[in-house]
């Protein structure tokens, strides 16, 4: 079975390729080389292919055909908002336009001055956020809690072509958890704290919940920690649009009492659930999410 490990595949020669091509031939014209990237994992990730495919056809009721075309088409939204993300971080924003919606949320949030919690998820492109922040006035520090500790030379890598730094502090999670404590360091700044909550790996703690009409795990830790701050949560996710537009959206979580990790999951799966509906190619999620696959 292939479940996540809690580390995010990836190799720095692909990133210096994207790069190169931004730079040499436009971003536009980057997206041409996805076709054969598609291509090659579409053709030769059998596992990833078998998991996706089973989230389009047997999960969004998907024809056998359209499941197959959706695949090919994932991978390559995926490696568009790869050369999004390395082209912004390059110093290329002024190409990109952003759309709000529910900003008013996070402000709101913020002048509560208790700090706060996002929760997001494996669609979109959520780490682009913070450099359109600035067309709002919106001047606060976010913190990602994260068990994702890539390789730290694709890190420094992409920091090195950054015209602007990322200002997005990272938080990992620590078997002592010892990350609680910078958690709560954070929030009595009046800090936003940011969790994905749709990536659980085997032997960590984990919630069920129904998303796409059956049940699933999901990691325990964002849930468990959000429901017992007793600060606002808000759920939120960068989406790809056409034409180098994104669309960012911020909802409050509803009615969630305190210390109910379940409720909170359950308002999540909604949400999240409407998101996958309304862009069903930008969910990367490559694994057995569902555990429904031989």
């Amino acid at each position: 079975m292939n479940k996540w490990k809690g580390k995010s595949k990836g190799t720095i020669l692909g990133y210096k390729i994207f790069v190169w091509c931004i730079r040499n031939i436009g971003i536009r014209s980057s997206y041409v080389v996805l076709y054969f990237v598609a291509a090659y994992y579409f053709l030769f990730l059998k596992k990833s292919n078998r998991y996706i495919s089973y989230y389009f056809h047997k999960r969004l009721n998907y024809s056998f055909w359209k499941s197959k075309l959706s695949v090919f088409k994932s991978y390559f939204t995926f490696g568009q908002v790869l050369i999004d993300k390395t082209a912004i971080s390059a110093g290329l924003r002024e190409k990109y336009t952003y759309e709000f919606d529910g900003v008013e949320n996070l402000k709101n949030l913020l002048a509560e001055k208790k700090g706060g919690v996002l929760i997001s998820a494996h669609i979109g492109n959520f780490e682009i956020a913070e450099r359109f922040f600035a067309d709002i006035d919106f001047d606060c520090q976010i913190n990602l809690v994260t068990t994702d500790q890539e390789v730290t030379v694709i890190k420094e890598y992409l920091e090195s072509v950054a015209v602007n730094k990322s200002s997005i502090k990272f938080i990992y999670v620590k078997e002592d958890m010892s990350h609680i404590f910078d958690i709560n360091e954070a929030l009595s700044k009046n800090e936003l704290i940011c969790f994905t909550g749709d990536r659980y790996f085997e032997g960590s703690k984990y919630l069920e919940g129904e998303l796409l009409g059956k049940t699933a795990k999901f990691p325990a830790g964002p849930f468990l920690i959000a429901s017992r701050l007793g600060v606002p949560v808000v759920y939120v996710y960068v989406m790809k649009e056409k034409n180098l537009h994104y669309h960012l959206y911020a909802r409050v979580a509803q009615n969630i009492k305190k210390r109910d990790a379940q409720g909170l999951l359950n308002s999540y799966t909604q949400n999240l659930e409407s998101m996958l509906k309304k862009y069903p190619l930008q969910w990367f999620n490559y694994f057995d999410f569902w555990d429904d696959i031989d």
